[in-house]
């Protein structure tokens, strides 16, 4: 089984309660991304999404450009919640969204792969090992990240925070 990197947008209350109510937010994400599934939203109108395996190149790669938000981990751990998958869930607030969205804002697709192969995502053991294979994986990771850029930047415009979970 793989381990994948999922979001989900919270509105306001919803981020206020995710702080203070525990196990509420994994309920909700996962009650949210049941009502999403099958259906072929644009990325701006989801308020669940995944950016599957990329999650850890991904990291890799914007920590390679001091990246000043953990996007790709979350920042506040979600209080009692019990550990599922790999880790609690954590949050982006608000705020640290916007950070985010004006950062990769100034992050084109191409400076974000500029001058790193394959090669040096296996020396830094990056997951999943088995896609740096393929010659077109760091293309597969672009395609990740502007879809993510823009799902960012959609939360970041409703003033959303980010429920973050690997699993």
């Amino acid at each position: 089984m793989s381990i994948v990197g999922r979001y989900t947008r919270l509105a306001p209350a919803e981020f206020d309660r995710a702080l203070w109510e525990p196990g509420w937010a994994r309920e909700f994400a996962e009650e949210l991304a049941e009502a999403e599934s099958g259906r072929a939203l644009p990325v701006a109108e989801r308020r669940c999404f995944e950016v599957g395996t990329a999650w850890h190149p991904l990291a890799f790669l914007l920590g390679r450009h001091g990246f000043p938000v953990d996007l790709l981990h979350g920042e506040e751990e979600v209080p009692e919640t019990g550990e599922r998958g790999y880790g609690p869930p954590r949050l982006l607030a608000p705020e640290r969204v916007r950070l985010a969205a004006e950062t990769l804002a100034g992050l084109p697709a191409h400076a974000l792969t500029e001058g790193v192969t394959s090669a040096d995502l296996v020396a830094a053991e990056v997951y999943p090992s088995s896609m740096w294979q393929r010659e077109d994986a760091l293309e597969v990771v672009a395609g990740h990240y502007l879809e993510l850029s823009a799902y960012v930047r959609t939360a970041a415009r409703y003033r959303h925070a980010l429920l973050v979970r690997l699993g």
